[in-house]
């Protein structure tokens, strides 16, 4: 009988020893908490918390056949390599036995993304046909950013996608790679054909749920996978083909690359052209990175967000630069005074008890959002001190980490040996 073998990162090889791999996965105890948080899959799925502590990391283990396993985490690794929005793989565990020296199947261990929900578990809220859009062009982007990337996914689906919020829309992440593969460059029929799997997948996927009575009864499964399709082609135009400007508007290149910076790309290398009888300029893009106001905000505060997230704490840094007194310090002092005086000064005001409800950056988000709404109501800007702590007082304590509303508290318990 070969040795249990355990393939993964140095530094979680003791936690993950002390696991009970000689337990089907399926036996393993799971907190009630992590339960609602994961979605329906084909294989095997635990979420685990490996110490009893609010604080611990929790695993996402998925059983399947060591082919499967391993070339998913090597795919995983690459993905995360080339900054892609996807899970990070832990571990391959292989040579399983039970206790009677029966073969159990290989284990592919995850990080559990922080804030995240399978897309069921989102819908089963009270939700606007407006918030499903919003995923749908949030997995259009994920789409777009892994074809940029070389990567064909085989099986896009809303199954194979985690959920983060992301400002007044939703973030979206890769959590299924078994399909997948990289080339040096996708053709055209390459992403045409993940394009209709896509297609098929979402609205499948929709019309299970509006069958089960989950979605509204006017909303049509089929337009609304078309829209993720429709979305994902104007992206994929916006950053690859080439765009025609006049050649006297001095000004055109710099708002033809601002309007991919404010889709989130920051433009690497471009080529400019004038050619015809017309004499017009050809912008073409040649190298796109997505996060282009993730990569600003972390340069220039330290702060890791999501995109739009990062975009709306960028403005406020933007605006408190804006109202400081002429001339203007040296951009880098006036990040650290926003940092103290602006969004530490509102963080520190957050009950610690409360702060796992909601990611952070998020909430600061829903912070100047409340500062905004209760302005409107009383006709005059009531300030951020009084916007927190309206907040903190009448939303978040119905808030849970994840950002939905549940019921109860459920105490976290590890996996014991």
């Amino acid at each position: 009988m070969a040795d249990l073998r355990i393939t993964g990162l140095p530094e979680e090889m003791s936690t993950l020893a002390r696991l009970p791999w000689a337990v089907p996965l399926e036996s393993w105890p799971e907190d009630a908490s992590l339960t609602d948080m994961r979605g329906i899959s084909r294989h095997v799925v635990r979420l685990v918390r490996p110490e009893a502590t609010q604080e611990s990391m929790i695993y996402a283990i998925k059983e399947t056949v060591p082919e499967f396993a391993n070339r998913e985490y090597s795919l995983l690794r690459e993905l995360n390599n080339r900054s892609a929005p996807c899970v990070e793989p832990v571990a391959v565990i292989m040579n399983r036995t039970d206790t009677k020296g029966d073969e159990l199947p290989a284990a592919l261990v995850t990080h559990y993304l922080p804030f995240s929900l399978p897309y069921r578990v989102i819908l089963s809220e009270q939700i606007t046909p407006h918030e499903i859009t919003n995923m749908a062009n949030a997995l259009a982007l994920l789409l777009v950013r892994l074809h940029l990337l070389g990567f064909w996914w085989g099986d896009c689906s809303l199954s194979n996608t985690l959920f983060r919020r992301d400002a007044d829309q939703f973030a979206a992440y890769l959590v299924d790679a078994e399909t997948g593969e990289f080339q040096t460059k996708l053709s055209d029929g390459q992403r045409e054909h993940d394009l209709e799997i896509a297609l098929f997948n979402v609205a499948a996927e929709l019309d299970d749920l509006q069958i089960a009575g989950v979605l509204q009864k006017d909303m049509d499964p089929i337009r609304a996978s078309e829209g993720l399709i429709k979305r994902y082609r104007r992206l994929w135009k916006a950053l690859k083909e080439p765009q025609m400007l006049d050649p006297n508007d001095r000004h055109a290149v710099e708002r033809a690359m601002r309007t991919l910076q404010d889709l989130g790309f920051a433009v690497e290398e471009v080529e400019v052209s004038i050619s015809g009888d017309k004499q017009e300029l050809k912008f073409q893009p040649k190298l796109v990175a997505a996060g282009y106001h993730q990569q600003r905000l972390l340069e220039l505060l330290g702060i890791q967000a999501e995109e739009l997230q990062a975009k709306r704490l960028l403005a406020s840094f933007d605006r408190f630069r804006g109202r400081e007194a002429a001339p203007k310090p040296p951009i880098h002092d006036s990040a650290r005074r926003w940092l103290r005086d602006t969004y530490h000064h509102v963080m520190n005001q957050v009950p610690l008890e409360l702060r796992d409800r909601v990611e952070q950056t998020q909430m600061f988000h829903e912070i100047l959002e409340h500062r905004w709404y209760l302005g409107e109501k009383a006709g005059h800007d009531l300030g951020l001190d009084y916007a927190t702590k309206d907040y903190i007082e009448n939303i978040l304590p119905f808030r849970s980490y994840v950002g939905i509303s549940t019921p109860g508290i459920h105490e976290p318990h590890a996996v014991k040996n």
